[in-house]
């Protein structure tokens, strides 16, 4: 399951994964995201995996980066910080952030909230 909420506070856009997460939630929150006209468009996102099962192939990863690419278009830049705590989605991320060779879209990998939110803060 993935949850999004805007912090109009902080100004970021929390995502918690959890459970089960299979590429077409990934796929259909990336969609959403992209729809969204009242997100900023230097959009930053705190991604929380810690209680989450990233359940895809590589093939469907592949997939997931096209549609990211896609949301790209809408966006002057997005910047991603992923948390996450199992062997599994770690592999899966490090290899999602080796598809991307653009300066719009920023994306890095963590092990606690503290540095992400401490990464996101330079930009």
């Amino acid at each position: 399951m993935i949850v999004e909420k805007f912090n109009k506070i902080s100004y970021l856009l929390e995502v918690t994964y959890s459970d089960n997460v299979s590429a077409k939630e990934i796929i259909d929150y990336i969609k959403a995201t992209k729809e969204n006209n009242e997100y900023p468009r230097i959009l930053k996102i705190i991604s929380d995996a810690k209680k989450a099962t990233f359940n895809f192939s590589i093939e469907e990863l592949e997939q997931i980066v096209k549609e990211n690419y896609k949301s790209l278009e809408k966006y002057n830049k997005i910047i991603d910080a992923i948390i996450v705590d199992n062997p599994k989605n770690t592999v899966l991320t490090v290899l999602y952030k080796r598809f991307f060779n653009t300066e719009k879209y920023k994306f890095e990998i963590f092990a606690t909230k503290e540095a992400a939110l401490k990464w996101l803060s330079l930009w």
